[in-house]
C-alpha cells in the first residue's frame, strides 16, 4: 500500500496541467451532448467506455444524423489513427506491466501519451504504478467534466450554437503544436491541400473521407522524398 500511495503522490503534479484542458472541453462534450436531449449518465458512459475526446464530440452529430455505420466506422478510425503511432511507440514502454497493461492501452491519450513520455520517476517508486495513476487520473478528470457539463445541460438552457466548433479548436491547436514541433512541413501540407481539395470537390457534409484516403495515399507515395527530407 506504501508502494501506491509514493507512486500516486509521484503521478498526480504531473496530471495538474491536463485538468483544465480536460474541464473545459469535457464540459463542452457534456453540454452538447444534454442538448440534444440524452440523459447526463450517457455523458458519464461514453467518457468511462469510450475516453476519445475528439471522437466523443463528433459521435454527437453521429448520434443524431441518419444511422450509417460504415462511415461512423471510417471516421471514428481516421479520427482516432494517430493511436496506432502512439501505441506503437510504447511497445517497450508498457513491456512488462502486467495486470495494469490493459487498462495503460485503453487509457492513451494525447495528453497521456505526452506525459508518460516525458515523466521522470524517482528511484524507488513503481514505474508500472506510476503510469498507471496518471493514466487514471487523467481518466477520472475526463469522466468528471463530461458529467459536470452534461449536469449543467440538463439544469440550465444554454444556446449551444457553435460550441461544437470546440473540436475544430482542438485539431487547430494540435495541428499548431504538430507545426512547431516539426522542421519538416510536407506532410501538414498535405493533409491542409488535401482537405481544401476535397472540400471544394465534394461539399463540408462529404469531404472528409475522401481527404483521408487522398492523404494516406500521398503520404504513401511520397513516404520516400518524406522521410529524406526529415533526415537532412
Amino acid at each position: 500500500m506504501q508502494q501506491k500511495v509514493k507512486a500516486l503522490k509521484t503521478a498526480f503534479p504531473y496530471t495538474i496541467p491536463v485538468l483544465p484542458g480536460y474541464l473545459f472541453t469535457g464540459i463542452a462534450f457534456g453540454i452538447l451532448l444534454s442538448s440534444k436531449g440524452y440523459h447526463f449518465a450517457w455523458a458519464i458512459a461514453m467518457s468511462l467506455f469510450i475516453y476519445a475526446g475528439s471522437i466523443q464530440i463528433v459521435a454527437v452529430n453521429l448520434l443524431t444524423s441518419a444511422f450509417n455505420p460504415l462511415n461512423a466506422f471510417i471516421i471514428t478510425l481516421m479520427v482516432n489513427a494517430r493511436h496506432l503511432f502512439y501505441g506503437l511507440s510504447m511497445l517497450v514502454r508498457f513491456r512488462g506491466t502486467g495486470k495494469y497493461k490493459p487498462y495503460l492501452i485503453f487509457g492513451l491519450t494525447d495528453e497521456t501519451y505526452s506525459l508518460l513520455c516525458s515523466a521522470e520517476i524517482p528511484d524507488g517508486v513503481d514505474k508500472d504504478q506510476v503510469m498507471f495513476f496518471i493514466t487514471l487520473i487523467n481518466h477520472i478528470y475526463w469522466i468528471a467534466a463530461s458529467a459536470i457539463g452534461a449536469l449543467l445541460g440538463s439544469v440550465f438552457s444554454f444556446n449551444t450554437k457553435g460550441i461544437d466548433f470546440v473540436m475544430t479548436a482542438l485539431f487547430i491547436v494540435i495541428f499548431i503544436n504538430q507545426w512547431r514541433a516539426q522542421k519538416n512541413h510536407v506532410p501538414a501540407l498535405i493533409g491542409l491541400g488535401g482537405s481544401i481539395l476535397c472540400l471544394l470537390l465534394f461539399g463540408p457534409d462529404s469531404f472528409i473521407i475522401p481527404s483521408m484516403v487522398l492523404i494516406i495515399a500521398s503520404l504513401t507515395v511520397f513516404r520516400k522524398p518524406i522521410e529524406k527530407g526529415v533526415a537532412q
